[in-house]
């Protein structure tokens, strides 16, 4: 198995004996709606909905409606349930300690942009965003601080 470097990769992402790095990684392999999609990752766009800030890609209007009639229009307890970016449904993530360890690095450079992005977006509001690792594997989520 590769061993992390500073910028994350393990050494098997890179051909040996290559100066390369992970923008060369990128450039060989990714397109460009590639780019652009892993933009959106890191930088996701926001919707207010009923005092609730929510990640637009998990906002659609019948199950906003469902989880708040569901949790009685907790404002905090409706963005804990829609506002989690599951790594592990989107990435293979290897099962040895070195990718699990990758994976979760990768979950808390991703809470530390949002944070960025919530704060951008909402400058009057207070968010918690966490990385945390749960039995499946990375998480990403976030909170309106009420």
């Amino acid at each position: 198995m590769g061993e992390h470097g500073q910028d994350g990769l393990t050494s098997r992402a890179i051909p040996s004996g290559n100066d390369a790095d992970y923008l060369d990684l990128l450039s060989l392999h990714v397109g460009f709606d590639e780019w652009a999609a892993f933009a959106r990752v890191f930088m996701p766009r926001f919707v207010e909905v009923s005092g609730c800030v929510l990640w637009d890609r998990v906002y659609e209007p019948a199950n906003f409606r469902t989880w708040q009639e569901q949790l009685k229009g907790d404002a905090t307890s409706i963005e804990a349930m829609l506002n989690q970016f599951r790594l592990w449904l989107h990435i293979d993530i290897p099962e040895d300690p070195e990718s699990e360890a990758g994976a979760l690095a990768l979950a808390e450079d991703i809470a530390v942009s949002w944070h960025r992005s919530l704060t951008d977006a909402f400058p009057d509001r207070t968010f918690d965003v966490a990385a945390t690792n749960s039995e499946d594997g990375p998480v990403v989520s976030f909170v309106t601080v009420r």
